[in-house]
């Protein structure tokens, strides 16, 4: 039998089904770019499942604990109890004020609980799927991931009809379903890394990375258009949307430009690498001579840039998810020109913060393209995300308009460089130089990045859960340090890049004056 380390040498692409049936339709192969346009599509669609499934439990929370430590706070709903409420048995929701056991005094602790065992499993099995990911067919794999969230995501749903009001099956589904979503982000980036060159690709990724926001914002609306008819269906509906779209990933997904047999166009074959090292070899190689083999762990985490990014990214998620997982509920429990909202208008609402991060992601990626500096801009975004949110807490009271405003600016600012962090960067540093064109690993170094993010994105929640029983006021100063922190972590790159640019233009200036005086000279 085969070692792990020798699978890559073994694995045998074939064309997925999808794209022999479209060469069948066409009465021929597809272009390099119709490949494209099919990888950006179907991961597109992929990734906005994964967080449509994820952002369900934000939207059920206030259902599940509409319990408010604000004096005079209403729902309108009722629970109903067959029994007495000691023995915590024979309950009936009918669009009640809670489900137990998240409906008692420390509900938001246990609400906290499940998020952070959901993403302290996602983040230890993105470490595992991105070095399986690396030596396994990307499909596949995705594939499987894509079913098994769907399965778990259902069957937190299931606890409404079958009753169940044990906390510790709703926390092994929730952890058993995080280790199926770290199956997603090291494999569409990975994918994605392959098909597309370092040109424009903080563009293209920026606008590629609305998936994000667009499976929040898909996941709110579906989740709050279905709680009024029971929260169960709100995790049923989005599992099993995962499970159809994760069929539609092992029929059409081609992995990379060889498993297609397709050529790679000259644009694609990559830019000249730029940071110093005088080369000019294809950011991903394409040479068939070039034997690729994927890289270890510890060799991935030495590739310089990956640690401070990854660090950064755990302050950055550490803020994103917690807007994540209790934007809705901090809405809901903050009376907004006086008034209190529904957790359904709550939710809705909420996605005016996803809006917000598909700007800022696109805004990152662009900036950073055009500057050619992501530290630069990864930085700067989150320095600027430290005043929105102080404005937010601040002054999101005074009226609706007022509250969307500003948090439309704190998605774009929170959201902006998580997203390049997540993208671009992790694709070009699981390129570098240091590689020598081995594009083999791309899913290891991204689910290093996005993993240590992601135990941030676990600590967040947690801490929020805890500390905004006290004072919101103390969550939202948690978030403005860790956003200083994350810009603090790319101190050395982003002097780095100012360096750079610096010596560029001195470089270009020296350059005109020389062709000045030649031209004086009449040389």
């Amino acid at each position: 039998m085969a070692s792990l380390s020798e699978l890559p040498a073994l694995r045998n692409y074939s064309k997925p089904f999808g794209i022999r049936f479209l060469e069948y339709i066409k009465k021929g192969k597809l272009s390099y770019k119709t490949h494209q346009a099919i990888v950006l599509i179907v991961t597109f669609l992929a990734y906005t499942c994964y967080h449509a499934t994820r952002k369900t439990t934000s939207i059920v929370k206030s259902a599940l604990d509409p319990q408010s430590p604000d004096v005079g706070l209403k729902f309108p709903w009722r629970m109903t109890y067959l029994s007495s409420p000691a023995e915590k048995k024979g309950f009936s929701w009918v669009l009640g004020d809670g489900w137990a056991p998240f409906n008692g005094s420390d509900g938001s602790a246990l609400l906290g609980e499940l998020d952070v065992a959901f993403l302290s499993v996602y983040a230890l099995g993105m470490y595992f799927s991105g070095h399986l990911g690396d030596r396994m067919n990307l499909r596949v794999f995705l594939t499987v991931g894509m079913v098994g969230t769907g399965l778990f995501t259902s069957l937190f749903g299931v606890g409404y009809w079958a009753k169940i009001h044990s906390f510790y099956y709703f926390l092994i589904v929730q952890m058993i379903a995080g280790l199926f979503q770290s199956t997603g982000w090291p494999s569409v980036v990975a994918v994605v890394g392959n098909w597309f060159g370092k040109k424009k690709r903080g563009l293209i990724m920026g606008i590629w990375n609305a998936h994000t926001s667009v499976g929040n914002i898909a996941g709110s609306l579906i989740a709050s258009a279905l709680l009024s008819y029971g929260w169960g269906w709100s995790f049923v509906v989005p599992g099993l949307l995962i499970a159809f779209v994760g069929l539609l990933v092992f029929l059409f997904l081609p992995v990379s430009p060889e498993s297609v047999g397709a050529d790679k166009e000259e644009d694609e074959v990559g830019s000249p690498r730029k940071i110093g090292e005088g080369v000019t070899e294809p950011l991903l190689g394409s040479d068939a001579e070039i034997k690729e083999t994927a890289v270890g762990f510890i060799e991935a985490w030495k590739i310089p840039g990956v640690a401070p990014f990854a660090f950064c990214l755990f302050f950055a998620k550490l803020v994103a998810y917690t807007f994540l997982y209790w934007l809705p509920y901090y809405i809901s429990h903050t009376a907004i020109e006086g008034k209190y909202l529904s957790s359904e208008t709550a939710g809705n609402l909420s996605t005016f913060f996803d809006i917000g991060g598909v700007l800022g992601g696109i805004l990152a990626g662009h900036i950073s393209d055009r500057l050619d500096a992501r530290a630069i801009t990864a930085a700067t975004f989150m320095y600027c995300a430290i005043p929105a949110l102080y404005f937010y807490r601040t002054y999101g009271h005074i009226s609706l308009v007022m509250n969307i405003a500003l948090m439309f600016i704190c998605g774009m600012f929170v959201n902006g460089p998580y997203a390049l962090i997540t993208t671009a960067v992790s694709a070009d540093l699981g390129t570098h130089s240091s590689l020598r064109g081995n594009s083999k690993a791309l899913a290891t170094v991204t689910a290093i990045i996005d993993g240590t993010g992601s135990v941030g994105a676990a600590i967040g929640p947690l801490l929020t859960g805890y500390i905004s029983a006290k004072s919101w006021s103390a969550v939202f100063m948690m978030l403005m340090g860790a956003a200083l922190v994350a810009g603090l972590l790319l101190t050395r790159l982003l002097v780095a890049e100012v360096v750079a640019r610096i010596s560029e233009s001195r470089s270009q200036a020296g350059g005109s004056q020389l062709t000045s005086q030649d031209e004086e000279l009449g040389v």
